[in-house]
Parts: C-alpha cells; structure tokens; sequence
C-alpha cells in the first residue's frame, strides 16, 4: 500500500504537529513589536517571566519574553516558537539564564529540553492554550541554591 493510501492520517486536527503552530512570520513580528512592549510588563505578570540570555557569538545580552511554571527545584518554560528559538539555543550553549518574574531575579542554570505533551506544572486553561498552539516542549532549569 503507497504512503497516499496509508491509513494513518499525515495531517489535520488530530494528528500531532511536531512544530508548534506560531510561524516564522509571526515570530518576526514579536522580535520586532510584541516583544519590546511585553519586556516591560512580563516580569511583573504571575504566568510571564522575563528570560535574560547571551548571545552565542555576538555575547549581547538578549531580554526574552516566556512562559513560565514553577517546578520542584526550579522552572519550566514554554517552547511557544519550538526547540530552534535563539533564546533556546544560546540558553543551551551557556547553560543557564537569568530570569525576571514578580520582579524578583531567579539564577537558573542545568537546562534540560522536555517533550511534555500532557503540560504537567500548568494550570488547566493555560495546557489548553497551548495545545491549541502545538507546543509540547519545554525547557526545565534549576534554580541556583
């Protein structure tokens, strides 16, 4: 049987998306106009915090807007552009971030990449919102001690 007559479905709504919904577009356009107004307001709103990142070759800090979930020994962020995010990767590359939440300032470091389809650590409207956007991964840090 050809992969055209296959009976498992390759798309549509119930077929698991492998990258989250938000698009590059969209993603140019927050860099570009979303993000520096929700800079100014993430730190402060309970659910948002602000991720502060060094660039991986060009060692400027970067201030990246997230969503954020407490865990055990740490936090968990949402992945909402995926696992190939600038902010993902020089958070990896240097293996820990500053994060701003409640105005408070959070030393994170040992970051460790999670596929968590089933959004443990988040209040039941906010899984909602982000299985409709397809986001399932998410990047777990421990707070410094």
């Amino acid at each position: 049987m050809s992969a055209a007559h296959s009976a498992q479905p390759r798309s549509g709504p119930f077929v698991a998306s492998k990258k989250p919904r938000l698009g590059r577009r969209m993603a140019r356009f927050n860099r570009a106009v979303a993000n520096p107004v929700a800079v100014h307001v993430a730190g402060l709103v309970p659910g948002m915090g602000i991720v502060i990142h060094v660039g991986r070759r060009s060692r400027t800090v970067y201030r990246t807007p997230v969503l954020i979930f407490r865990t055990k020994d740490g936090y968990r962020i949402a992945l909402t552009y995926g696992r190939d995010a600038e902010w993902v990767k020089n958070a990896l590359a240097h293996g820990a971030v500053r994060l701003i939440s409640m105005r408070r300032a959070h030393e994170l470091s040992d970051p460790e990449m999670v596929s968590d389809p089933h959004g443990q650590h988040m209040p039941g409207p906010v899984r909602l919102f982000l299985r409709l956007l397809r986001v399932s991964d998410f990047i777990d840090f421990h707070a410094a001690r």
